[in-house]
């Protein structure tokens, strides 16, 4: 009936169901409907109810939904359908409307709640981790939404679950990979949520190369004018950097500085900046801060300040730093940022103190932001971020103190007043009206003295001239002037800080100080005196600042010595009250803000009154002093030994430093002699090897030399006659000309022939019977040089077999004589009294040595011309490898001679066929002709007597041969 009315339309009977009942029968046919039609249809309407009836869905459907995510995972739709519902119930993230004033607290007690409920099985977070790996869409994006949402309420058990799960970081890791830009973007924020607060998760997270992926986000979205989504991985990243060492160390040697710089490329069209790119570069700025930061390690920390400088990024936040029409907030930032890239890096110091800014004439950096510092006009933040920033310029940098402390020196003061200069801008501002003015001015030149006993007695130097027509008061003189004339508040803190600074650990200066008899009388009636609370500041420092000068009292004047100082904050004030007066400065609150971090930040001018570095130095003297009040002269007498003694080992210890440091820096010459000496030996040695190398290939190339010659010298003896025809040799060549020319003339005489019919052929004749002649007379002279080159060689054949013998009857003397001598050994003791024999052995040794005499002349005799016969035989091959290439040459000639003619007696015989075939035509046309027979036969005669000519010279030939 219920189903006939819902088809007819009419009016249903009976209540209608409540909202809780109509989800109590979805959640009973999900649990029990078997068609999945039926379930997806369910889990639908549960999705749609889940926003309006949250409470309900969450307490009664949470558990079926869990059993779907797991049960009917193969099909997308409804697993999208339950995770989406899961979100609404959990999520706190509700629409504005649907949020009720009064119930903001309950809903996020509610999400809370369901949230403890559904991680209370860790299974449930691991499937959720399954799920987000699948690569459909109506899949993974819910399960990223949920997962966010869950990390939301319940972060650290979340974190711990993710942490235990396997590979739980790495599928979320993923994320950032995918090509859909809602789920990379809802990705980036499921990191964030990941990472808060859990350095074990950033450390997984940044060696899954978070840092590459979110950087190459960034580039891709414009960098700084990118949307949210810079946005969003700009605070992931301080996430994983933020106090991470191990993250920041990663971030610094995987070169990620240098990806920074495009950041901050600003245009010199600064004018209509958006609020989204003010927000993307203030996270950037604050991005770099946290690498730099000094609460970081300090070896950290300068690792990092060198990479901004090597990178240019230092120099492009400088650049920001002097562009016009930056947004204030940004620039403020920009400044603190500097601050800290240059904070205790002296490289990045001195660059700072060499940037100009864009002026006419160009000022430095420095003094502009000095200049915008002591201006009253310029907003808080700003001012707070100068000092800043001019504070960490000066952190240990002697030189840079150097610099600024010059300035106010009457040496190099400008006479002219053009420029003005850093301590023209402090004094100013130290004794201006405003008092901010003032305490800036007085803590900046503070940090001038900072740790630097030198600057401080030098800084004594400087003399003011207050008004015209009076003389000239020194610096110290007018602070405590004006110290006496009851200033504001903080102008008279910022005057007693710089006063405590500059006396503190410096002797001089508090006896100028002292010296003054103004100066004790006052601080004893600040101090005694009774006054409310915002003058109790003032007091404790006027006690730190008695302390000091009683404390670093070298006893110079009489009238101000130790012990008497005492005596008088016995009478006038008491040990006790002057204790508790000196305590003031460390109970009081703004002390205690100021100890925290170096940077100045104050929520309003009123709040400005303490120094961070001035907080170090009240911890260092507040005990120190107390105990210097309470001791008798005997304890000050030996404490002053122990101090001599001290300053004396400290001389010592100074001394071997400096010794130390000579011989680091000789032995580090030493090490570099020695490096240069080791480069230079390896290199000698390569050189000496090479050396050798090289004489082993000369030696073995002499060696082939050597044999080569040898066979050289029998090649040369063998053909040692033909190298004597040189005279030969030149009339055959003279020959062969001859015979070149009568060919050309020959050649020359046929070319003309060509063109007489008649005689072609008899000329022709002529010309082979020449050149029968010429070629027999070639063969004749070619003859005649052999026979002469057989002469030689015999000649050379002689001479050797001569000098074969002579060489052999020298070496029969030379054994003849080694034989007499070995006699001669022998003999000599049997006939040494008989002077017969003497006679007769010195006569033999005589002739012995004549004959050796006679055959050393001949030896040298046949060495002088086998020396001028090697001369003879290196010229005449000289000059028979100069005939030879003529006769090469000529032949040449020769053989393109006879080509010529070949080709001269084709073109003769296609003369005569063409003849013939006329005269045939002219007879045939009846033209008398006379034939070639007829022709023929005269010249028989002729051709007769030029054959018995060629026998007769074949003949002479043949007997030539035979000889």
């Amino acid at each position: 009936m219920n189903f006939l009315r819902g088809v007819m339309g009419g009016p249903s009977a009976g209540p209608q169901p409540s909202g809780a009942d109509t989800i109590q029968k979805l959640c009973d046919r999900v649990a029990s409907s078997t068609l999945l039609d039926d379930r997806r249809d369910a889990v639908r309407a549960l999705k749609s109810l889940s926003k309006k009836y949250r409470l309900e869905v969450g307490i009664q459907a949470m558990e079926h939904l869990i059993h779907v995510l797991q049960t009917d995972r193969s099909d997308s739709e409804i697993i999208g359908y339950a995770l989406d519902t899961l979100y609404n119930v959990i999520s706190n993230d509700l629409e504005e409307e649907e949020q009720e004033e009064n119930s903001a607290k309950q809903v996020d007690d509610l999400g809370s709640q369901f949230t403890e409920i559904f991680i209370k099985q860790q299974e449930n977070v691991t499937l959720l981790l399954t799920l987000v790996e699948e690569f459909d869409f109506h899949v993974r994006w819910p399960g990223v939404k949920l997962l966010t949402s869950l990390l939301k309420q319940q972060g650290p058990q979340v974190q711990q679950i993710i942490l235990v799960s396997p590979m739980g970081v790495s599928r979320l890791m993923d994320l950032l990979a995918d090509s859909r830009e809602v789920i990379r973007n809802d990705g980036v924020l499921l990191l964030q949520q990941l990472t808060k607060s859990n350095a074990a998760i950033q450390k997984i997270v940044a060696f899954e190369n978070a840092f590459e992926r979110l950087l190459d986000i960034i580039t891709e979205e414009g960098n700084s004018d990118g949307g949210i989504v810079v946005e969003d991985c700009l605070l992931l990243l301080q996430n994983l950097l933020k106090n991470n060492n191990s993250n920041q160390n990663f971030f610094k040697e995987g070169s990620y500085i240098q990806r920074m710089k495009p950041w901050f490329e600003v245009g010199d069209d600064n004018c209509g900046w958006s609020a989204q790119k003010v927000t993307n570069l203030h996270l950037m700025l604050q991005l770099v801060r946290v690498l730099v930061s000094p609460t970081n390690p300090p070896g950290a920390t300068s690792s990092c300040q060198k990479a901004m400088f090597h990178c240019g990024l230092l120099q492009q936040l400088c650049t920001i730093l002097m562009a016009t029409g930056v947004p204030a907030d940004i620039l403020t930032e920009t400044i603190n940022t500097v601050s800290e890239v240059i904070r205790g890096c002296q490289t990045n110091q001195d660059y700072f103190a060499s940037v100009n800014a864009p002026s006419n004439p160009p000022r430095p950096a420095i003094v502009v932001l000095l200049m915008s510092m002591v201006n009253e006009r310029q907003p808080f933040v700003l001012r707070c971020a100068v000092l800043y920033c001019f504070q960490c310029f000066l952190y240990k940098n002697q030189k840079g103190q150097g610099e600024i402390v010059s300035t106010l020196l009457p040496s190099t003061i400008d006479a002219t007043g053009n420029s003005v200069s850093a301590g023209q801008l402090l004094c100013g501002g130290l004794f201006s009206t405003d008092s901010l003015s003032n305490w800036c001015a007085a803590v900046a030149l503070a940090h001038a003295l900072q740790e630097n006993a030198t600057l401080k007695e030098q800084l004594l130097r400087v003399q003011l001239a207050t008004s015209i027509g009076n003389p000239p008061v020194s610096l110290l003189q007018q602070c405590t002037n004006i110290l006496s004339q009851g200033s504001k508040v903080q102008t008279r803190v910022g005057l007693l800080m710089l006063l405590c600074t500059w006396l503190s650990n410096c002797s001089i200066a508090v006896t100028h100080f002292l010296h003054n008899p103004a100066n004790v009388p006052f601080l004893t009636g600040q101090i005694a005196e009774n006054l409310g609370e915002e003058e109790q500041l003032v007091q404790g420092l006027c006690a730190l600042l008695l302390g000091i000068s009683i404390y670093y009292n070298d006893n110079s004047l009489e009238n101000y010595r130790k012990e008497k100082l005492k005596q008088l904050i016995e009478k006038r004030i008491g040990r006790e009250n002057f204790i508790e007066k000196l305590g003031f400065i460390s109970k009081h609150e703004l002390y205690s803000r100021a100890a925290q971090k170096p940077q100045p930040s104050f929520s309003s001018p009123d709040h400005m009154m303490f120094d961070h570095e001035f907080t170090k130095l009240v911890k260092e003297l507040e005990g120190v002093i107390s105990k210097a009040i309470y001791k008798s002269s005997e304890e000050d007498k030996k404490e002053e030994e122990v101090k001599k003694t001290l300053e004396q080992h400290d001389n010592i210890v100074t001394h071997y430093k400096k010794v130390i440091r000579e011989q680091d820096q000789e032995l580090e010459e030493l090490k570099q002699q020695i490096n240069t000496l080791t480069s230079q030996n390896e290199q000698l040695q390569a050189t000496v090897t090479q050396q050798v190398s090289q004489i082993q290939q000369h030696k073995d190339q002499y060696n082939l030399l050597k044999v080569q010659l040898g066979k050289d010298t029998q090649h040369h003896n063998s053909h040692g006659d033909t190298l004597q025809m040189n005279g030969i040799q030149t009339e055959e060549v003279s020959k062969l000309k001859e015979e070149l020319e009568e060919w050309k003339n020959k050649h020359e005489l046929l070319q003309g022939q060509l063109k007489e019919k008649d005689s072609v052929i008899e000329k022709l004749s002529s010309s082979q019977l020449e050149m029968g002649t010429t070629e027999q007379a070639s063969h004749i002279s070619k003859f005649g040089g052999l026979e002469h080159s057989n002469e030689l060689q015999k000649e050379l054949e002689m001479l050797r077999s001569q000098i074969q013998l002579q060489s052999a009857e020298i070496s029969k003397l030379q054994i003849e004589n080694q034989k007499l001598q070995a006699m001669n050994a022998t003999a000599d003791p049997v006939l040494g009294d008989s002077g017969a024999t003497a006679a007769t052995s010195s006569e033999l040794e005589g002739r012995l040595e004549q004959e050796i005499k006679e055959l050393k002349s001949e030896i040298k005799a046949l060495s002088e011309e086998k020396e001028s016969l090697k001369q003879q035989l290196d010229s005449s091959s000289s000059t028979v490898a100069i005939l030879q290439d003529e006769k090469s040459k000529l032949q040449r000639e020769v053989a393109e001679s006879k080509k010529e003619q070949d080709d001269l007696l084709v073109l003769l015989a296609d003369q005569d066929q063409k003849i013939s075939a006329l005269k045939i035509k002219l007879k045939d046309l009846g033209v008398p002709v006379e034939d070639e027979d007829d022709t023929e036969s005269g010249d028989q005669g002729d051709e007769d007597e030029d054959g018995d000519e060629e026998e007769q010279d074949e003949n002479a030939v043949v007997c030539y041969h035979e000889n």
